[in-house]
This record gives C-alpha cells, structure tokens and sequence, in this order.
C-alpha cells in the first residue's frame, strides 16, 4: 500500500480556530449574506424601486385630496383623513418589491446552486436562514424608512393644502409609520419563509404577492359569513387593524383589534420561517 505524501508547501502555516475546528462564527456568516446581498446588481435595482414607489404612490394619493374637497360628498370624509397614512400609503404598494427581494435571497441561490456550497461551509444550515433573515430585516427596515422620508417631503405641500399636514408630535404619526415598516418586515420574512420551503423564485413570487395583496380583493366579493373571516385575517385587512389611524379601511374590513392585527402578521412572518428551518434540516440541498 502506498502512502499518500502531502507536499509540506501546501500545508498552510496559520489557521484560524473555526477553519481548523470545521466551524464558522454566526457572526461570519451574517457577514457572508450581508456581502451577497449587497452584491447582487437585483438588490439595488429592487431597493431603487422600492424608494421611488412609496413617494409616488403617496404623492398620487395626496393629489387626490384635491377631488375629495370639491365634491360636497366627500367635504367631510376629507376632515377624517390622516396624513401619515396618506404618506405611508405608497408602502403598501412597495410591498411588491420587498417581497421579490424576499424571495430572491433564497431561491436565487437554489437556482444558481450556490446553496450547495453555502450549506457545505455551514453544515447545519439553520444560522444561513437565520443570518438571511436578519440582513433581509435590516435592509428593509432601512430602505422603507428612506421611502417614508421621501414621501413625507413631496406630499407636505399638498397635504398642507387641505389641512392634514402631518403631525410629529401625534400618536397616531407614529402608529401608522412604525406600523408599515413592521407590515413590510413581515411580509419580506413571509416571502424568505415560503422560498425557503418552495424553492422556486416564480412559484414564492406567486404564493407571496396572492397571500399578501391578491386575496383580500378577491374574496371581498363573496358575501359569505365565513369567506369574510377569512379575509379579515389575511395580511392586509390584518394590517390595517393597527394602521388605519385616521378611521377608514385601507383595504377590506376586519374586525381584529390593533393588538390582535399585531399578532396575525406577526405569525405571517414566522410561522414559513419556523417551517423552512425544518425542512432544511431534513430535504437535500
């Protein structure tokens, strides 16, 4: 039997203790996703669109006050309107973009088969989802913010227009845009989630944008008792239990309390992760 001799070249002189031990640090692989999310020329163009719609949408909807004042129906539905929901309004549109960015930080690397080589370098694969999901919080969390000061700047001389301006030291200000920033985290880690148990960029779009925006419009149109629950219960008439501030619906009707909205997007954003991480430790790569 021949030995098998390793050049002593090869051999390196200095290494770390997780190389050496066949680990690596939470900390290195948050490292990794935040390098590889900021890497990806997809990212930017999503981050990009997400800045420019949340103003946009909220400076078409501030635009539209103006028909609200002339017609005497409307006059006093005019007096109850809130301006940060009509600055934060735009987010929920930007919620489309999230939610693509969502998906494509998993399912761009199942499609690519980076993961093999992700999950090879982390073996138990758990802290990958959960490093992904932290960067996926921070980014959205930071880019919604960004659209929210931009929709506040463009729609201020508007809103001053029609006696709604937005006012910093109210509650209600402060509910409503914490509000939308925590829906859209929820809805980037609903979409994380549902990649990382499809693993297909167009089916995890399909599921996400269905769940998240489609559905509610959908099944307003059945009357039924039953259809109805259902509908409060999903994401957007869920949401707009703790973001209606200014007292009309957003979007469907829903009778759950602000606190009880809170909890049901809550388990959106982490009910798919709590089933992603076990199918991960049990499917292939």
């Amino acid at each position: 039997m021949s030995a098998l001799v390793v050049d002593p070249a090869l051999v390196p002189t200095r290494t770390s203790r997780s190389v050496v031990g066949g680990r690596r640090t939470f900390v290195g692989v948050l490292r990794g996703e935040w390098i590889k999310l900021l890497s990806l020329r997809s990212t930017w163009w999503v981050l990009a669109a997400t800045a420019v719609v949340i103003p946009l949408i909220s400076l078409a909807a501030a635009a539209s006050l103006g028909d609200m004042a002339a017609d005497p129906l409307q006059a006093q539905a005019l007096a109850r309107v809130s301006g940060a929901e009509i600055v934060s309004g735009g987010a929920q549109l930007g919620m489309i973009s999230i939610a693509v960015l969502g998906a494509l930080l998993i399912t761009g690397e199942y499609s690519t088969g980076m993961v093999r080589s992700t999950f090879a370098a982390v073996p138990t694969r758990l802290p990958v989802l959960l490093a992904k999901a932290i960067t996926l919080v921070v980014i959205t969390v930071a880019i919604t913010v960004v659209g929210l000061v931009l929709a506040w700047l463009v729609t201020a001389p508007e809103l001053s227009r029609y006696d709604v301006a937005v006012r910093l030291d109210e509650a209600a200000t402060w509910q409503a845009w914490g509000g939308i920033v925590y829906f859209l985290v929820a809805a980037a880690l609903f979409s994380l989630g549902i990649g990382a148990i499809l693993r297909s960029t167009a089916g995890t779009v399909t599921v996400a944008l269905t769940v998240l925006l489609l559905l509610p419009g959908v099944l307003g149109f059945l009357t039924l008792d039953w259809v109805q629950t259902i509908v409060g219960y999903l994401p957007l008439p869920a949401a707009n239990a703790f973001l209606a501030v200014g007292g009309d619906s957003l979007a469907g009707a829903s009778e759950l309390t602000a606190l009880q909205g809170v909890l049901v997007i809550a388990a959106y954003g982490l009910v798919p992760l709590g089933v992603a991480s076990v199918l991960l430790r049990r499917r292939d790569a």
